[in-house]
C-alpha cells in the first residue's frame, strides 16, 4: 500500500512538474463568449429572465488548484466575466440577483468584479439586486456595493471594511536554527516584507501608506454607493468590525432584510415585470437544481479552507480585502 502511494505521488508530482493540467471549468473566460456556459431555468415562467449570479467563497483571479494542480478551476473573476459577457447578448435579461456568500478575498479580484458589475449595470440599463447570505464581509461587501440595492438574510454577518497584509517574520526561528540570511538587493527596500527579517519603521510606514490607499478606495466605494449610510459613523462603521443583519440596516450598509426570494422579487419590482423566470449560467457537473443549491453547498467555514491552504504556498504577502477570523 505504501508503495503504492508513494508511484501515485511521484506520477502526480510529475504530471504536475511537466504543466499538464485538467480545466474542470471551461479555460474561455478571458474571451468574449463561453462557449462552455449553459443555461438552466430554476424557477417561474415567461419570456423575461432574472439571472442568478453567484459570488461564493474566496475571491480570487487565480485558479483554484485541486488534486495536486492535476485539477484547475476557473477563476471567480474569469466566470463572472463570461457570464456578464453571455448576459450582454440577452435582451431577455431584465434583471440580475447577486447572492454573495464571501469572506472576501483579493483586493485587485475584489475591485474587478465590482467594476465589472457596475459597468455592465449602467450600460445595460439592467438592475442589479444583492441577496447576502451567511457572510458578505470585506471583498464580498465590497462587490455588494456595485448592487442598486443590498438585501441581508436575518443571520448574515456583513462588513469588515478595511484592508489586510499577510506576512510572517521567521528570522527568530532561523536563530534558533543556525540558519543566516544572505539576501543580496539593490535597494534598501526590495526586499520589503521578508519573512526572513523583520520590518523596519521606515519600512513599516511605507507599507501603511499602501494600506491606507486601499482602504480609502474601499471606503469611497461603500460613500459613493451607499446613500443611506450613517455618515456621522463612517469612522466606526469601517474600522474593521462585523455587523448583524439588524445592526447593518441600522449602518446604512444594506437596505433591507430578506431571503433570497425577497431579492429576486425585488429585482423584478425594479426591473418593471412581474412574471419572469429564475435562471443560472452553469456547465455540465454544477449544482444547479434550485435557487438555493449553492447557498446549501458552502459554510462560511468552507469558504476559508482555500485560503488557509494558500498560506501553506504562499512566496509573498497578500493584499486581501478579506475577513478570516482564527487564521490572523
Amino acid at each position: 500500500m505504501k508503495n503504492l502511494a508513494r508511484t501515485l505521488f511521484i506520477l502526480s508530482l510529475s504530471l504536475v512538474l511537466s504543466g499538464c493540467v485538467v480545466f474542470v471549468s471551461s479555460p474561455f473566460g478571458f474571451l468574449d463568449s463561453d462557449p462552455g456556459l449553459q443555461e438552466t431555468t430554476l424557477e417561474g415562467s415567461g419570456e423575461n429572465k432574472v439571472l442568478l449570479m453567484d459570488i461564493t467563497g474566496f475571491i480570487s483571479d487565480q485558479p483554484s488548484q485541486q488534486a495536486f494542480g492535476l485539477v484547475q478551476k476557473q477563476s471567480m473573476l474569469a466566470r463572472v466575466k463570461a457570464e456578464l459577457k453571455k448576459a450582454e447578448k440577452d435582451d431577455a435579461i431584465k434583471a440580475i440577483v447577486l447572492r454573495i456568500n464571501s469572506p472576501g478575498g483579493g483586493v485587485t479580484a475584489s475591485d474587478e468584479i465590482y467594476h465589472l458589475i457596475k459597468t455592465f449595470a449602467e450600460e445595460s440599463e439592467v438592475p442589479v439586486v444583492a441577496s447576502l447570505g451567511s457572510l458578505a464581509a470585506s471583498g464580498g461587501y465590497y462587490i455588494a456595493c456595485s448592487a442598486d440595492e443590498i438585501l441581508a438574510h436575518p443571520t448574515t454577518v456583513a462588513g469588515s471594511i478595511g484592508v489586510i497584509l499577510v506576512g510572517v517574520n521567521v528570522s527568530g526561528l532561523m536563530d534558533k536554527l543556525g540558519v543566516e540570511n544572505q539576501t543580496f538587493k539593490s535597494g534598501s527596500h526590495k526586499d520589503i516584507l521578508s519573512p526572513l527579517r523583520g520590518a523596519t519603521p521606515e519600512e513599516r510606514e511605507i507599507v501603511d501608506s499602501v494600506l491606507d490607499d486601499l482602504f480609502q478606495r474601499f471606503v469611497s466605494v461603500v460613500k459613493d454607493n451607499r446613500p443611506s449610510l450613517a455618515t456621522a459613523r463612517v469612522d466606526e462603521i469601517t474600522d474593521g468590525r462585523i455587523f448583524a443583519a439588524n445592526q447593518a440596516l441600522d449602518a446604512g450598509l444594506i437596505d433591507g432584510i430578506g431571503r433570497i426570494d425577497d431579492a429576486i422579487e425585488a429585482a423584478k419590482k425594479r426591473a418593471g415585470v412581474t412574471d419572469a423566470k429564475v435562471i443560472v449560467y452553469h456547465r455540465d457537473g454544477a449544482n444547479k437544481e434550485t435557487i438555493y443549491s449553492r447557498l446549501a453547498s458552502t459554510s462560511p467555514a468552507a469558504q476559508l479552507l482555500p485560503f488557509a491552504a494558500s498560506l501553506q504556498s504562499a512566496t509573498s504577502p497578500q493584499l486581501l480585502y478579506l475577513w478570516r477570523p482564527g487564521l490572523q
